[in-house]
């Protein structure tokens, strides 16, 4: 039976949990109530970000959980996984890590035997504090990077669509975009940043050849510019669809939108996730933008 069904409170690590009856053997008597990890919930996550949560949501409360569980383990405390579920949340809390393009956290060990195995070979046998705090110098780094990215994470969003049309129809397109979202998300570094101007690009490209159509775009007596051009074929787009000096500014859109991702893929020194954030979201824009001019 799965233990899906969200309710919309923030992500806990206590949600990690769940419940099920143990069938008590006089069927004429009341089964026992038992607390148990969410296996279904884990598998959810190493499939896919959970439904209305964002992946750096759920990190934060999983890290909370395995740390906890692991500083349970150490202390002998109750309320704990088995040693196999200790190898299951770990891995389960590194492949969510991995999507979220966080590869820095890597402990030296894998679950709970070979977790006593390292306080033992680090002298943390006598005392229940050096084991906490073994812990606490592989975890803590980890909540700072992902309280800092939740705290951000409106800057870890791109813009999408107002229409209820969430694509554009263009195959391409779409799986440009999909990919310059799944880009843009893992992204940590500069070169990471610089690398989503080159999926603008892309994109730009993409849109370029699916909207421009010579026979209406193109001007007389001249040959059809090559898709790279895609500054020369999207101006041409935006000014058939929007004709007259009352339209400047949407021109003037396009050719920034254009301008932008040049830049962010171009300043490997100075690109931030702002800058690429920004170039992204005015390419979404551009590319819902002369949608509509197709409509």
């Amino acid at each position: 039976m799965s233990h899906l069904a969200a309710t919309l409170h923030p992500v806990k690590p206590w949600d990690f949990w769940t419940e099920w009856t143990v069938p008590a053997v006089d069927p004429l008597e009341r089964g026992t109530v038992e607390k148990v990890l969410d296996t279904d919930k884990l598998d959810a996550i190493v499939a896919g970000p959970l439904p209305d949560y964002p992946d750096v949501e759920t990190a934060v409360a999983l890290a909370r959980f395995v740390h906890e569980q692991y500083e349970s383990y150490g202390t002998n405390c109750e309320d704990l996984v088995t040693d196999d579920e200790s190898l299951t949340i770990l891995r389960t809390l590194k492949a969510l890590l991995n999507r979220l393009g966080i590869t820095t956290f890597d402990p030296p060990f894998r679950d709970f035997k070979s977790f006593r195995s390292y306080w033992i070979r680090n002298d943390c046998s006598g005392s229940w504090q050096a084991r906490r705090d073994v812990l606490d110098e592989i975890f803590e780094p980890l909540h700072r990077v992902l309280d800092e990215r939740e705290a951000g994470s409106i800057s870890s969003t791109l813009a999408t669509a107002i229409s209820p049309r969430k694509v554009t129809g263009w195959p391409r397109v779409d799986e440009e975009i999909s990919e310059l979202r799944r880009h843009f998300e893992s992204a940590s570094t500069q070169q990471d940043y610089s690398n989503v101007g080159n999926d603008c690009v892309s994109t730009l490209e993409a849109l370029s050849e699916a909207a421009y159509d010579h026979a209406k775009h193109g001007s007389p007596g001249e040959d059809e510019p090559p898709v790279a051009k895609t500054k020369d074929r999207l101006d041409r787009v935006v000014e058939v669809g929007l004709v007259g000096p009352e339209n400047a500014h949407l021109r003037k859109l396009a050719r920034a939108a254009i301008e932008l991702a040049q830049a962010v893929k171009h300043r490997r020194e100075t690109a931030t996730r702002a800058e690429a954030g920004i170039a992204a979201d005015a390419v979404i824009l551009l590319a819902n933008m002369i949608r509509r001019l197709g409509s």
